[in-house]
């Protein structure tokens, strides 16, 4: 199993730049200048986009402190469980990090068998949505589904093109932080 966490960005911007640590209103100009330049794929996000990324986060958090998780964080930073190709086309300058999960405390980060958003938003009746994951978790739901960037690498079997992890903690990434 490939045990590596990938965080995908803009060159230019850096790693871990995260809308929701910012004030709602300097998250509502970034995303509106976003929406204006129309070059990446965040900028076909609705208006209210923002609120209800920032609900979603807080029903992740809800579910992960149920299971045992210890989030310093109130939005998680996102990363990828192994590469998908696909993250790469969201940006004008893609770029990658790659981080070993065991790197990692264990109730740190969680997962998601999707995005968050479609995962967490839509009801789909399958058996891995709405439902956040601890690592040994998402063990078994990989035992049983696989890994979405294999069986749906184009995106024409549904919204679950990588399984999302969520990092509750600055502790690792904090050395990748671009200060502007």
């Amino acid at each position: 199993m490939n045990h590596i966490l990938y965080h995908y960005f803009d060159e230019d911007m850096g790693p871990f730049r995260n809308l929701s640590s910012l004030t709602a209103e300097e998250a509502l100009n970034i995303s509106k200048q976003i929406r204006l330049e129309g070059r990446t794929f965040a900028s076909q996000r609705s208006s209210d986009y923002l609120t209800i990324r920032r609900d979603l986060e807080r029903k992740a958090r809800e579910q992960f402190i149920a299971k045992g998780g210890n989030p310093k964080r109130n939005y998680p930073h996102y990363m990828t469980l192994g590469a998908c190709d696909w993250l790469e086309t969201w940006y004008v300058k893609p770029s990658r990090l790659a981080i070993n999960w065991n790197m990692f405390v264990e109730d740190s980060i969680s997962f998601t068998y999707g995005d968050l958003f479609p995962t967490m938003r839509y009801e789909d009746n399958k058996p891995y949505s709405k439902q956040v994951y601890t690592k040994q978790e998402i063990m078994k739901v990989i035992e049983d589904f696989g890994f979405p960037q294999h069986w749906n690498r184009h995106g024409d079997k549904g919204p679950e093109r990588y399984i999302e992890v969520q990092v509750w903690d600055d502790e690792v990434i904090k050395n990748y932080f671009r200060y502007t």
